[in-house]
């Protein structure tokens, strides 16, 4: 067996991912070797010990199995834990020790030299909605005109300014779509930072799930008002049809995924009447697995065969 051969993908993920399963499984019809572990068994659970020599050499250990940090192909970093600390420990000492933990297990893993689908910090980057609406304008990717502000004068005057309805969206945690009224905005909008954008007339939306040079286009056309305005809303009413990406929209997608050094990205785009489309967002590290249960587009093995390849080990 060769060196390339015997060099393993570290999965980093929780226990019940369904979603890393079926990578898992084709990286095992590839024949490639799986370790796959949760940062949340460590320290219990999982034991690493690393030395600094050129890099970090050494193992990560379940007690069952082992592997040396030098024989890491690839990183598929999913959804890992927060770190399962025993009971008993003072506020300060459970904070202390996350702490440790996340600088030590978590530092390592991020030194290792190999290829990350996506690197922690790269997702981290590319998370930042604001972030990716101004890249996406740069390169050409049509987003939404929007404004993010605490200022309920600011999004009414905004809202004035527009030919059509006004949408709020969340800037981090997954909230509905909700078209706004603008003479309902009070002074409760000064609590937090708000999104709010142009609503965007839609032919139907597409789901591109890109994974190294592979691009995964899926139209999703909406069944219902509510999933007409945000199809999360209601699945049930969605239908879906594999779809080619434009040209320039492909070379304005590969220019983003470079610019944020991704190698996945779960885009979501507006396809307008006109056949225009408009860029609305990207989850680095975004669910696939239902669109690839509902069309049969490969992206598990896409995945397994990127993270097969890794730095070539």
């Amino acid at each position: 067996m060769t060196d390339s051969e015997s060099a393993a993908v570290l999965v980093l993920t929780n226990r019940l991912d369904a979603t890393a399963d079926l990578v898992v499984a084709q990286l095992n019809n590839l024949g490639v070797p799986v370790f796959r572990c949760d940062a949340a068994e460590f320290p219990m659970e999982l034991t690493l010990s690393a030395t600094l020599v050129d890099g970090w050499a050494g193992t990560l250990d379940t007690g069952q199995r082992s592997l040396e940090l030098s024989r890491v192909r690839s990183v598929y970093f999913r959804r890992p834990e927060e770190f399962r600390l025993p009971g008993g420990m003072s506020d300060a000492g459970r904070r202390f020790a996350a702490a440790q933990c996340r600088a030590g297990f978590v530092g390592v893993a991020v030194a290792l030299p190999c290829l990350w689908v996506n690197h922690p910090a790269r997702d981290a980057d590319a998370n930042h909605k604001p972030w990716q609406l101004a890249a996406a304008r740069r390169l050409g990717l049509d987003p939404p005109r929007s404004i993010i502000t605490n200022d309920p004068q600011a999004a009414r005057e905004f809202a004035a300014g527009l030919a059509g309805p006004m949408i709020t969206k969340s800037l981090g945690m997954p909230v509905d779509t909700t078209i706004v009224d603008p003479g309902g905005l009070d002074d409760s909008v000064k609590l937090c930072a708000h999104l709010f954008q142009e609503w965007v007339d839609k032919q139907h939306e597409v789901r591109l799930t890109v994974v190294g040079s592979h691009f995964f286009a899926v139209e999703i056309h909406a069944g219902s008002d509510a999933a007409h305005i945000d199809w999360r809303t209601d699945y049930k009413s969605l239908s879906y049809k594999p779809t080619t990406v434009p040209g320039a929209v492909r070379e304005r997608v590969t220019a983003f995924m470079r610019y944020f050094g991704l190698v996945f990205g779960a885009f979501d785009f507006i396809v307008t009447p006109s056949g225009a489309w408009r860029f609305l967002e990207v989850n680095p590290n975004g669910q696939w697995s239902w669109i690839e249960r509902h069309t049969g587009v490969p992206i598990s093995r896409a995945l397994a065969e990127l993270l097969k390849e890794g730095t070539g080990r």
